[in-house]
């Protein structure tokens, strides 16, 4: 059977490769501070695309020389055992290299900030929102992710108002970001003396950590207050001034911080504003690119139901991707990588799509 043509243009292949040998040979000539780190940056970047290319390669060589080999009656044999090998490899091997040419978003490697804040449902989603919380927070120790709480409303019955989380790690975002919508919930709550099952939700947005070149900010558009903190439901309340509350007033976005410190609670306001500003400006060219085409799994509406966790039945569903699991407490107890696995190949999925290969 002779060996059909690739899926992969080749001219892209060797472009990308010429491009690694001039940032190497770039980098060896010693390029200044600043620009070594843009080189670099790009250079590591292209580091595994290479690889991917270089392996899909020798494939192609190895196929052809077994191919020629069974013109010859002393190799024939031996090419007749390596040939189905070789085959069977190559679509893998291709399909390794159009995932690596897809393009990255680049805030996949960033840091998140993580809000949850309840739905329909009363105290019931209050404390889902809590269970939401714990989830992640187990998910984010298991990866050795650092969970920072920047900000933790909570009700007298131990559910969450708002929470604000920031997430450090490696490729936080990129792992993350489609947790981003309605999360419902259908059980029995603590609270329901009946025995009857009711639905409630909370939603949930991952936003990328904007970094100081991302967003400008006009210190004329704010609008700072300090005001007195209550503390989490009414617990150790902190009676000073220490609060600090900032008004964006072009977007209309609101962030407060209730720490200690007042100092260090207008840090973390600002950081928490710029990236909802940063969040705005991504959804806005996110939008523009995607205006003539279904949304993403990863960049879909946040007012959209993306899964239902349903008690009685120990059942969690995808509905973005049809995903049901049957171990709902090992979900909430943190293990997020099968469905997180499965939102990622679906999004490639889509994009190998869109770029017609």
């Amino acid at each position: 059977m002779p060996h059909t043509a690739s899926m992969v243009p080749e001219e892209r292949l060797e472009q990308i490769i010429q491009r690694f040998q001039y940032l190497e040979a770039a980098m060896a000539d010693g390029a200044s501070g600043g620009e070594i780190a843009v080189l670099a940056k790009e250079y590591s970047d292209l580091r595994p695309v290479v690889e991917q290319i270089s392996a899909y390669r020798r494939l192609q060589d190895d196929l052809k020389e077994a191919e020629q080999m069974l013109a010859d009656p002393e190799m024939r044999e031996l090419a007749e055992e390596e040939l189905p090998l070789i085959r069977a490899g190559l679509p893998e091997a291709e399909h390794e290299l159009q995932l690596s040419l897809l393009p990255k978003d680049a805030a996949d490697a960033r840091p998140a900030m993580l809000e949850i804040r309840p739905g329909t449902g009363g105290d019931e989603a209050a404390l889902f929102a809590g269970d939401l919380l714990r989830m992640y927070q187990r998910y984010a120790e298991a990866r050795g992710w650092k969970f920072d709480i920047l900000e933790e409303q909570s009700t007298e019955l131990g559910g969450i108002k708002e929470v604000v989380v920031h997430i450090k790690g490696v490729n936080v975002f990129a792992r993350m970001k489609y947790e981003s919508g309605v999360h419902r919930v259908q059980r029995v709550p603590t609270t329901e003396s009946g025995g009857r099952i009711h639905t409630s939700a909370a939603t949930v947005a991952v936003l990328p950590e904007a970094e100081d070149v991302d967003i400008q900010i006009n210190q004329n558009d704010l609008r700072i207050d300090t005001m007195r903190a209550s503390g989490s439901g009414g617990q150790h309340v902190n009676t000073t001034d220490s609060a600090v509350r900032i008004i964006h007033i072009p977007s209309g976005i609101m962030v407060t911080s209730s720490e200690k410190s007042q100092h260090r609670n207008r840090e973390i306001a600002m950081q928490v504003l710029k990236t909802r500003l940063f969040d705005l400006e991504r959804q806005r060219a996110d939008d523009e690119r995607s205006a003539d085409r279904a949304a993403q799994v990863g960049s879909g509406d946040r007012s959209e139901r993306i899964r239902t966790y349903n008690f009685p039945q120990g059942r969690m569903t995808d509905h973005r991707i049809n995903l049901t699991l049957y171990k709902l407490d090992q979900v909430m107890g943190g293990d997020l990588d099968e469905v997180i696995d499965a939102l990622t190949a679906d999004d490639q999925a889509t994009m190998l799509a869109e770029m017609g290969t």
